[in-house]
């Protein structure tokens, strides 16, 4: 029960305790460029969560027989590896993406999120702990672009998976599918988790020091 516990707990700080996008502020090239609609979102959101997933279970494996020296040469090579199963995948099965996506699947290859995780986590962890690092942290990102992409799109162009949502009557916010206004709408969201994390630190401080004085109070009771 405690290791279900423990393996939850390397899940969950993925999807907002440790998000990458929201709390890390890491990869937002990807989240800036292509979160324009919903579908190039998820699409980029899956591919990354596969390869931070099945490269920190590659990297868990190998770790006993990489000598620390040459350690980063093996993270980009293992990562090199994902990426072009993941651009072949989507080439011969959903070229539509592929072009979409192309140039952008290539950079996941140096995505900073993906490295720090094999060399925080699966480095230094068996694969089972490691595996649910890189599905949390790939999940994480995956939310976040999702969210990122489907309010660009709502206000942009007024749809949700190209299916009309706000109606005729709706004036599309064209800067909402331009660069700047994912920009600015990524550095809002950021500001809002931000905000919302030292929320739940304080609260979990609160928490800690009222826990605290109750033992102190058994204790001299």
């Amino acid at each position: 029960m405690k290791e279900q516990t423990n393996l939850w707990e390397i899940f969950y700080k993925g999807l907002f305790e440790q998000n990458p996008i929201f709390r890390l502020a890491l990869s937002l090239c990807p989240a800036l460029a292509v979160t324009s609609t919903v579908v190039n979102a998820l699409a980029m959101g899956l591919s990354v969560m596969f390869v931070i997933t099945a490269n920190n279970v590659v990297v868990s494996i190998f770790r006993r027989w990489v000598n620390p020296k040459v350690r980063v040469p093996v993270y980009i090579t293992s990562i090199a590896t994902i990426v072009t199963v993941v651009q072949l995948t989507l080439q011969a099965f959903f070229p539509v993406l592929f072009k979409e996506l192309s140039i952008y699947l290539a950079l996941i290859v140096v995505f900073a999120i993906i490295l720090a995780r094999a060399e925080v986590f699966a480095m230094k962890n068996t694969v089972i702990p490691s595996f649910f690092d890189g599905f949390g942290m790939g999940a994480g990102f995956t939310g976040a672009m999702v969210l990122i992409g489907a309010i660009r799109e709502l206000f942009g162009s007024g749809t949700i998976l190209g299916i009309p949502i706000m109606g005729d009557w709706y004036d599309p916010a064209l800067i909402m599918v331009l660069p700047p206004g994912g920009f600015i709408l990524i550095g809002l969201m950021i500001a809002a988790f931000n905000i919302m994390g030292e929320y739940q630190d304080k609260l979990k401080e609160t928490k800690a020091a009222i826990s605290s004085q109750d033992a102190i109070q058994r204790g001299e009771a």
